[in-house]
């Protein structure tokens, strides 16, 4: 079974199998389900996990049920036990909103849960991140996962978070990064697609960060913890819930 799913996620383009997986969800899991591998977003066992990339995959790593990747369990793991985020009242802003925890959050009772996103027709409020249609100081908490690499003119989308987000706020900031890479790479004369994927990881994306993108938030104002949260986990709970050991949580506050 295993390599039969595999053949047809190897087969189908990315974006139509993600689309057709939301369907398919609850055979995969029910047919995957096992006790090795742990999604801790719906707290549901499989016995492998899906593998999952644009070019090269990743295998074992796009949970069956909640369609979560690496990067979202580790948020979810960090939001519930290291912060307040489940209980203390916020009034949150959350860009481009992973489906694996729209509905989730949504049901909390202790936020005051806003989506925004350009083009997403599941977001609440259609904005561009450069120029955001709310108030100064508006936002107890702002998620802003895996967008930044999209935008052109990071630094006044940066600079828009910035100034919605409370005194006394927080941000998690979310960014495909090079942790060896000393300086943040674009480059916009790379128009070919297949090339740009293959330099950025993704056709879409306009650059690479590096290890610099923890000071350019500051350069904005934010005061900027670099949380490597896998380093309080074990290494049976880092392959138990399928997380990217070294992964960096950019925690930003005003």
């Amino acid at each position: 079974m295993k390599k039969v799913f595999k053949f047809f996620l190897n087969l189908l383009p990315r974006p139509l199998l993600i689309r057709l997986s939301y369907i398919a969800r609850p055979i995969l899991a029910f047919f995957l389900k096992g006790n090795k591998f742990t999604d801790p977003i719906d707290s549901k066992s499989f016995k492998t996990f899906l593998p999952y990339g644009y070019g090269k995959q990743r295998p074992n790593v796009l949970s069956p049920s909640t369609l979560s990747l690496e990067r979202h369990r580790l948020l979810w793991l960090y939001l519930r036990d290291e912060t307040d985020f489940f209980s203390a009242e916020k009034k949150v802003l959350h860009f481009a909103p992973e489906q694996c925890f729209l509905k989730r959050f949504r049901k909390l009772k202790n936020i005051d849960y806003t989506t925004t996103d350009l083009l997403s027709p599941i977001a609440d409020v259609k904005a561009d991140i450069c120029d955001l249609p709310f108030k100064d100081n508006s936002y107890d908490v702002i998620l802003c996962n895996h967008v930044l690499e999209h935008i052109p003119d990071d630094t006044k989308a940066m600079q828009e978070l910035y100034r919605v987000m409370k005194p006394g706020g927080y941000g998690i900031l979310q960014i495909p990064q090079d942790l060896n890479r000393e300086c943040t790479f674009e480059d916009d004369s790379i128009t070919d697609k297949a090339e740009r994927s293959k330099i950025f990881g993704q056709y879409d994306h306009v650059r690479v960060y590096g290890r610099d993108y923890f000071d350019k938030l500051r350069s904005i104002g934010f005061k900027v913890d670099e949380v490597n949260y896998t380093d309080q986990l074990s290494n049976s709970e880092i392959d138990k819930y399928r997380l990217a050991k070294g992964e960096i949580i950019p925690l930003v506050y005003k």
